[in-house]
C-alpha cells in the first residue's frame, strides 16, 4: 500500500514538473514559447514545454498526437477515446506520406502465450483497419503482435493490466 502511494506521488510530481506556462495552445496542440501555426505543416520544431521535437518523428507522434490506444479485458474493439487518437494519427500520417508505421498489439499477463499473441494481433488489426478506413494507405501499415511478452508496466494489478492491454504505433 505504501509502495503504491509512493508511485502515485512520483507520477504526480513527474507530470507537474513537466508542465510549462510559456507554452501556447493552438487548435488543441501545445507549442513551445513563441511558436505557432499549423502543427502538421512547416518545418519548425514544436512540442510540449521545453522538450521540442522534430515533426514527423516518433517523438512527435508520442508528444503531440498519441502513440497508443487501450483495450478492455479480452477485447479488441475500439473505444471512443481510441478512435479519437486514431483520427489524429490518420491526420498526422496524411501529412507525412513518406512514413510507414508498425502497429504493435499487446496483452496483459493473464492467459496463455498463444491466446495473448492472437489477441494482440486482433488489437493491432483493429487499429490498422480503422486507419485504412480513415484514408491511410494500407501498404504503409505493418502489424505485429507481442502478446504478453512486452508489458508496458510490471504491475500485476488491474491498473497495470489496463496499461498493458494496448496497441502502440511505431514510426519505422
Amino acid at each position: 500500500m505504501i509502495l503504491r502511494s509512493l508511485l502515485v506521488l512520483m507520477m504526480l510530481f513527474t507530470f507537474t514538473a513537466c508542465s510549462s506556462t510559456d507554452d501556447e495552445v493552438v487548435d488543441g496542440m501545445t507549442y513551445g514559447a513563441g511558436q505557432s501555426g499549423d502543427p502538421l505543416a512547416g518545418t519548425e520544431t514544436y512540442g510540449q514545454g521545453a522538450g521540442m521535437v522534430a515533426p514527423g518523428t516518433q517523438e512527435d507522434l508520442v508528444a503531440n498526437i498519441g502513440d497508443r490506444v487501450f483495450f478492455g479485458y479480452d477485447r479488441y474493439d475500439l473505444t471512443a477515446e481510441a478512435r479519437a487518437t486514431l483520427d489524429r494519427q490518420a491526420q498526422w500520417l496524411g501529412q507525412y506520406q513518406n512514413l510507414s508505421i508498425t502497429i504493435e498489439g499487446h496483452a496483459d499477463e493473464r492467459g496463455t502465450r498463444e491466446y495473448n499473441l492472437a489477441l494482440g494481433e486482433k488489437r493491432a488489426n483493429a487499429v490498422r483497419s480503422y486507419l485504412v478506413g480513415a484514408g491511410v494507405d494500407g501498404s504503409r501499415l505493418n502489424v505485429i503482435s507481442y502478446g504478453k511478452e512486452r508489458p508496458a508496466v510490471a504491475d500485476p494489478s488491474p491498473e497495470g493490466w489496463a496499461q498493458n492491454r494496448r496497441s502502440v504505433t511505431v514510426v519505422n
